[in-house]
């Protein structure tokens, strides 16, 4: 197990400035929402954003990665733009999809990012295109595909499994296993066991992990990685983790039935904080440091959103733009 010994200070501190980036992103993001001052549905990254960060602390620009409909923390952590993230959320021109995508739809190739997506397990057949591509063209580059429980229940999953193990393909499946899928808990829905019970039955290396310990993922992460771009085949990652938000926002949350008890246990475990007081206890910062990050990290935002706010809609002759059959 890393301990922050082991890293240096300043990649510490940007992990967790990642980390709360992408927490106050997402408050942010349903403070707007509730005013209606952004439109469409939004899935909070609440609570998994040790996972996000973990993964791609061990990704070089040239590695890719693909979403979900909760990618938020995905573009981020992989190095997105905030501001061309929040003009898409605006519906502005300056936005990733020039505002025509919202929330679920952004995607910037230039940093490794394949694209967030709002069909369950769609994600998995992109990575394993992208890492397809990778292997035919013989590049030491490996692709990340984050992925729910829930997407473990649908065909792509096992669809893609079995072909990356059969053309020994440079992929990650990294789980977020946050225990429900929607309103449903998998223990009901997912037959099998676990995620990573189903791909060792195709031979997969796996990893069990703790998804609110940074460091833990880092780990995990580096040694899946590392295989990938050694022509050693695919790994799939099961993070451990919780979604503190509800399923999805529009003005509110939808109604959360998951047992009270359940966000008192994992609101002791926030990734976020519980860094934070690793990183104080252990002598790497101290609180006025941390103070310094949140400052930095607000101030971001406000430029974010002002920049969003006074950003110009998308002129109307360009609606049909981007439109393909």
């Amino acid at each position: 197990m890393t301990t922050t010994q082991a890293l240096g200070t300043d990649q510490l501190v940007a992990m967790y400035r990642q980390m709360l980036l992408i927490r106050r992103f997402d408050e942010r993001v349903l403070e707007l929402r509730a005013v209606d001052e952004i439109d469409g549905v939004v899935h909070p990254y609440w609570g998994q954003e040790a996972v996000a960060v973990g993964v791609c602390s061990q990704l070089e620009p040239t590695d890719r990665i693909t979403s979900t409909h909760r990618g938020h923390g995905h573009c981020i952590a992989k190095g997105a733009d905030v501001v061309r993230m929040m003009c898409e959320l605006f519906g502005k021109d300056a936005g990733y999809s020039h505002g025509k995508g919202g929330s679920m739809h952004i995607a910037d190739f230039e940093v490794g990012m394949l694209g967030a997506n709002g069909i369950v397990a769609a994600g998995l057949p992109i990575s394993l295109g992208s890492a397809l591509a990778a292997s035919l063209e013989g590049k030491s580059v490996a692709t990340v595909c984050f992925f729910s429980d829930g997407a473990a229940s649908a065909g792509p999953f096992h669809e893609c499994l079995n072909l990356s193990v059969l053309w020994s393909l440079p992929v990650v499946w990294l789980c977020e296993h946050n225990g429900f899928q929607a309103g449903n808990a998998t223990e009901g829905m997912l037959a099998g066991g676990s995620p990573a019970a189903l791909a060792a039955g195709y031979g997969i290396p796996t990893a069990v992990v703790d998804g609110n310990d940074v460091l833990a993922v880092r780990d995990a992460a580096g040694e899946a990685v590392d295989r990938a771009r050694a022509d050693g085949g695919p790994t799939l990652v099961e993070a451990r983790t919780f979604r503190v938000g509800a399923h999805a926002y529009r003005t509110v949350g939808l109604a959360d039935h998951r047992p009270p008890e359940l966000f008192e246990e994992w609101r002791a475990k926030d990734p976020v904080t519980t860094f934070a007081r690793r990183l104080v206890d252990d002598g790497t910062v101290g609180e006025g440091e941390l103070r310094e990050v949140a400052a930095a990290v607000e101030a971001e935002l406000d430029d974010a959103i002002d920049a969003a706010r006074r950003s110009p809609l998308p002129p109307p002759e360009s609606a049909l733009d981007g439109l393909f059959a």
